[in-house]
């Protein structure tokens, strides 16, 4: 099909790429839930199966394209993040598919080739070949367009601006109906052009009544633990154990770094080209690939170190060895006006080196040698022993989060402990650029309300709130009586020892409060109203409207045609964004992923085998 387009010529190879992985997603193996592929589904979309091969397939596209971009590997965080976004990927097509269903759409070659010739991509506006005396040019465009050497892209491009325009079609029936009225375009108008400036006394239970002004006991504990047991449901937590194996660099290695700077200064100052020596040596891959250039640069842009150093040196000469947070740099500053400089440098690392890597590896090796997926946890402690380190505990874990070793947050760990996982079992070695790690998964708590005897100082903490909160009643009370007899707010809460603060001029769609209730009752007050005591989750507050500017209704006449269009674009957002979300809510989803990928992670193999 597209037969007029069969003859392309030369694209924009980002964009493509980008645009033949969305088409896969078209292609995205979900069946109708029965026949070949339904023993290897990874779950289910309203009755239809995802193949997973396909999904496998998907995961590995966006795995290996965020790596490209990516210097460091990709956690197993990462990994997780990914296989959740191609999840979400794989629901929004099928939920989509479902409803051009619904409502018989569907999209002409016609219609793809007019969208395909008058509304080039993003992507295609500033590419170079399409440009004429620096400004896009539709003549050239369209002739790429019947050329010959896009012929293997053809498809991707229709495949896309096909599903582009049933979702267009899909969206003008959902928001059809958008049509404010001056009545609601009125308030929006208020809601952004209305202010108000206030004074607020704050009392807080936990800032105003002191811990040794309440007495908790153990009945109070239990009696609220019974009463409010559902607010203590907690996630799924895991509790390690791990030994760390530091990669930190000693003296020595940061004495062999500098001698390493001096060498190479030592080399370019012979007569060996810089830009050479840079792609050779330089540990800036961005920099060093282009001869270690920088650009220009805005003084405080780079670590202090460096900053200093290019804005005194003098150009066109090359520095000394300058050590910075990321190791020693050569610099050589080309121009320098005001807080601007160009130039180029090249970044020696402070690593471990010599006898001391030698030492690293060996230890890493018995590390990984001892441990690595055994499911005997008590190796830990002989590896502790050998080792001579230490073994620590990490803060609780709940799921979804990061592990957490002394003042180190250590990837992967959290996602092994909840990815099939055993008690007593011990993780592969995971290493970061400061340590090398093996962990240990001591317990595993399932989601759901932890015994009152393990969650004890938190069921008291929640006790002596509700006790405090009972007091600072009281204290607004006496601060409403002193208003009541002539005090000022700032004097009632000089006198009681309360916050007091003015706020604003605000409006309502950007308020220094985060409590809707205090912003609601600021807007409520005219100009020199004062409030009741307003008794919400945070506390007890009283406001005082010191100046209530109200919308101008003749500027909003002027304004009501430019408003309205923009109005109607918000609301047409949010109503699509509300009907997605919708959709998501009601599809009956069947995600056997966690059984189905990772059923052989218990055992070490890889969750999505190349």
């Amino acid at each position: 099909m597209m037969q007029a387009f069969r003859n392309s010529g030369k694209v924009v190879a980002v964009f493509f790429a980008a645009m033949l992985l969305l088409w896969l997603v078209d292609l995205s193996g979900i069946s109708q839930g029965t026949g070949l592929f339904s023993s290897t589904a990874v779950g289910k979309i309203n009755g239809r199966a995802i193949d997973t091969r396909a999904f496998e397939t998907r995961v590995r596209q966006v795995t290996d394209n965020q790596q490209r971009q990516s210097a460091a590997p990709l956690s197993l965080e990462d990994q997780k993040q990914i296989e959740d976004q191609v999840w979400e990927e794989f629901l929004s097509t099928a939920i989509l598919k479902n409803q051009y269903r619904k409502h018989n759409l569907s999209v002409s070659d016609d219609e793809v080739l007019e969208a395909v010739r008058n509304n080039p991509p993003d992507e295609f506006l500033k590419a170079p070949e399409f440009q004429t005396d620096g400004k896009f040019d539709m003549g050239k465009y369209q002739q790429w367009l019947t050329s010959s050497a896009a012929t293997p892209y053809v498809d991707g491009i229709a495949a896309q601006y096909r599903d582009i325009l049933l979702r267009n079609k899909l969206l003008r029936i959902v928001t059809a109906d958008i049509v404010p009225s001056d009545a609601a375009l009125w308030e929006r108008y208020r809601d952004e052009h209305e202010q108000v400036r206030i004074a607020l006394t704050a009392i807080v239970p936990r800032n105003v009544v002191s811990d040794s002004a309440v007495t908790v006991s153990p009945a109070d504990v239990s009696a609220y633990y019974r009463a409010h047991e559902s607010d203590f449901g907690r996630p799924a937590t895991a509790y390690l154990s791990f030994v760390s194996l530091s990669r930190v660099p000693t003296a020595a290695d940061t004495a062999a770094a500098l001698e390493r700077a001096r060498k190479i200064h030592a080399e370019i100052a012979g007569g060996a080209p810089f830009a050479e020596v840079a792609q050779r040596e330089s540990s800036d891959t961005v920099s060093g690939k282009n001869g270690g250039d920088l650009g220009e640069w805005t003084r405080g842009q780079f670590d202090p170190a460096f900053d200093s150093v290019s804005f005194s040196m003098p150009l066109n000469t090359l520095s000394q060895p300058v050590l910075s947070s990321f190791g020693y740099h050569l610099i050589e500053v080309t121009s320098r006006k005001g807080a601007k400089a160009t130039g180029r440098h090249i970044l020696i690392p402070i690593e471990v080196h010599g006898a001391h890597r030698d030492l690293l590896d060996a230890q890493a090796d018995t590390l990984d040698r001892l441990t690595g997926n055994q499911a005997d946890g008590t190796l830990l402690d002989t590896v502790a022993r050998t080792l001579k380190l230490p073994i620590g505990h990490t803060m609780p874990i709940q799921q979804g989060s990061r592990a957490q070793a002394g003042r180190m947050v250590v990837p992967d760990a959290g996602v092994w402990a909840f990815q099939g996982a055993k008690p007593g079992q011990l993780s592969s070695v995971i290493e970061t650029p400061d340590a090398f790690y093996v962990f240990r998964l001591d317990s595993l708590q399932p989601a759901g309300v932890p015994p009152l005897e393990q969650i004890r100082p938190s069921v008291e903490f929640a006790v002596r709130d509700e006790k405090k909160r009972v007091q600072a009643r009281q204290i607004a009370a006496d601060f409403m009586k002193r208003l009541s007899e002539g005090s000022t707010g700032e004097q009632a809460a000089a006198a009681l020892n309360l916050a007091h603060k003015e706020f604003g001029p605000f409006t309502r769609i950007s308020p220094p409060l985060d409590i809707p209730q205090l912003v609601g009752v600021s807007f409520g007050l005219d100009s020199g109203q004062r409030s009741g005591v307003i008794d919400v989750k945070d506390g007890l507050y009283v406001i005082r409207n010191l100046q209530h500017i109200k919308p101008d209704s003749a500027a909003f006449a002027k304004e009501l045609d430019d408003f309205r269009a923009q109005a109607i674009r918000d609301e047409r957002e949010q109503r699509v964004r509300n009907f997605l979300s919708a959709l998501r809510k009601q599809a009956t989803v069947v995600d056997n992923r966690t059984r189905v990928l990772h059923q052989g992670a218990a055992q070490g193999q890889q969750p999505l085998p190349g």
